[in-house]
């Protein structure tokens, strides 16, 4: 069984900063890749970046240039550096591992941007 658990969301205001984090934990064989989505009410999940086993980083255009996926091999951690926050940015941040069978989810953290 995976464990993967976010942490580090909370209220900001627009044009600030917050790091969210994503702990993996279990019977993990391999990691692929892992990724960061976001989900809003009533909207399907976005994907916002991914970091493969490579190193290489990907990211969504409305995040290009803002955000940071970053990675701590031996912690079995991910990381997601958000700069100059918007207000459409708020929304549940959901982390997902990539291993040689299947995906696994968290359960998200909430990122909430308003003055």
């Amino acid at each position: 069984q995976v464990q993967l658990v976010e942490s580090g969301g909370g209220l900001v205001q627009p044009g600030g900063s917050l790091r969210l984090s994503c702990a993996a934990s279990g019977s993990i064989s391999s990691i692929n890749a892992m990724a960061w989505y976001r989900q809003v009410p009533g909207k399907e999940r976005e994907w916002v970046a991914s970091i493969l086993n490579s190193g290489s980083t990907v990211y969504a255009d409305s995040v290009k240039g803002r955000f940071t996926i970053s990675r701590d091999v031996a912690k079995k951690t991910i990381y997601l550096r958000m700069n100059k926050l918007k207000p459409e940015d708020t929304a549940v941040y959901y982390c997902k591992l990539y291993d040689n069978s299947r995906a696994y989810w968290g359960r998200g953290t909430q990122v909430t941007v308003s003055s």
